[in-house]
């Protein structure tokens, strides 16, 4: 079964989610509402990473999420396998509680993390449970909108100088921030979520599978395997492109003429990338268009001699490197 992408490091943030088996209910009672909270509390202290907003539906639960320590895989055993040894001590069942692997999509904090926490501390009124988010007990939206400290497990200041410059006017904007989306069709921030692990532009996507060990998008097991290798190797190729002309990755990117032509015709001979693909890298070009340049740039090779002997040198020192 395929599984979904891991991307680890110190300093990483995640919006992480883990659903009820078969999609039943995980919560029961107030009680075990408090005890996940507990061992979200917990976790802080053993682990060393930050809450910065949860909602725990009966169902499932949301969490913004940060690790200093890189820690994330035994971050999460550790609160899933600790709640579900508690309810099944407390019910007298066996087996799973949490339906497969939680989801762990790592996050651009910059661009995407007050939109998260906006969508989380909403999920009770799009489920039709409250009218009003601040009637839910069982996420962190109460801290949010007081001045003083309600929540110890909750790091409120991030998000609240994403608000505000002023920190004691963070409370009341965050919360005409969020209950002005209440009755408007909101869209999720979810949607733009790459390969089903990056929610990022295209320079943290980038940044983020250069971490990983080249072999890693080859096992057979890892989700949308295919989508990431693509991207990995443009991203090889255009950092080999670079360094070799001198020039930085966003300049191939942005470039426009024989610079940015070069690497889109080198992106397309050597990745499994489409056209498609290769034009969103380089400013939303459509497929045709890039279609259109790799021919007019190969036709140009042809006629162009130096051109030609340049771009060879190119190719061999790619080939020389790749090999």
């Amino acid at each position: 079964m395929a599984r979904a992408l891991r991307i680890e490091y110190k300093g990483a943030f995640y919006h992480v989610t883990s659903r009820g088996n078969e999609r039943k209910n995980v919560f029961f009672a107030r009680s075990d509402y408090l005890k996940f909270q507990a061992y979200l509390e917990e976790a802080g202290k053993k682990y060393g990473y930050f809450l910065h907003s949860y909602v725990l539906m009966p169902n499932h639960y949301h969490l913004l999420i940060e690790t200093p320590k890189g820690n994330l895989s035994k971050l999460m055993h550790y609160i899933n396998g600790s709640y579900t040894n508690y309810i099944n001590r407390r019910k007298g069942r066996s087996g799973h509680l949490f339906q497969g692997r939680y989801k762990a999509i790592l996050v651009d904090c910059d661009k995407y993390f007050l939109e998260l926490s906006r969508y989380i501390h909403l999920n009770p009124v799009k489920a039709g449970i409250v009218k009003m988010p601040r009637d839910y007990p069982y996420s962190s939206y109460r801290a949010f909108i007081a001045n003083k400290k309600e929540n110890d497990i909750v790091h409120r200041e991030l998000i609240w100088r994403m608000i505000s410059k002023h920190l004691k006017a963070s409370a009341a904007q965050y919360r005409a921030f969020v209950e002005q989306s209440i009755y408007g069709d909101l869209e999720s921030p979810l949607k733009d979520v790459y390969a089903g692990a990056i929610l990022g532009g295209k320079r943290f996507t980038r940044e983020a599978l250069a971490r990983l060990k080249h072999d890693v998008l080859y096992r057979e097991e890892v989700a949308h395997r295919r989508q990431l290798q693509a991207e990995f190797e443009a991203d090889e190729i255009l950092s080999l492109v670079s360094k070799y002309l001198g020039k930085s990755v966003d300049d191939l990117a942005s470039g426009k003429g024989d610079l940015r032509d070069t690497a889109i015709y080198l992106v397309k001979r050597y990745t499994g990338m489409t056209n498609r693909q290769i034009g969103e890298i380089y400013g939303g070009l459509s497929y045709s268009a890039v279609g259109k340049i790799c021919k007019r740039f190969s036709e140009k090779m042809e006629r162009e001699r130096l051109l030609k002997k340049k771009l060879n040198a190119l190719i061999r020192h790619i080939s020389n490197v790749k090999g």
